[in-house]
């Protein structure tokens, strides 16, 4: 499955923009699990190295590491650097999932 292909579906994905030598990123891994293990099926959450991925890193203008993008239907619905906790994520997803 493409990039595309994933964040063109009717759930929420959440994709974690990440860099292996990010500190900051390091951070996040138990962040993006709790919020996995809440959300369940709801939602899909996708790691992207930027280093391993930089054409799609560029196509999203990402800047710095960690970058959270939030899409629904193929478009990114919110953006947000550095790390993020889980309770914001997992009520950001609920209400996206909840959305038509």
């Amino acid at each position: 499955m493409t990039f595309q292909e994933i964040v063109n579906q009717n759930k929420p994905v959440l994709v974690d923009f990440f860099a292996t030598w990010c500190g900051p990123c390091k951070m996040m891994a138990p962040i993006l699990e709790e919020v996995k293990n809440n959300v369940g099926e709801k939602a899909s959450i996708i790691k992207i190295d930027v280093d391993k991925n930089q054409q799609t890193a560029a196509m999203f203008q990402i800047r710095g590491v960690p970058t959270l993008m939030l899409f629904k239907n193929g478009k990114a619905v919110w953006t947000q650097s550095g790390v993020v906790p889980a309770q914001e994520l997992i009520a950001l997803i609920n209400q996206h999932a909840s959305i038509g």
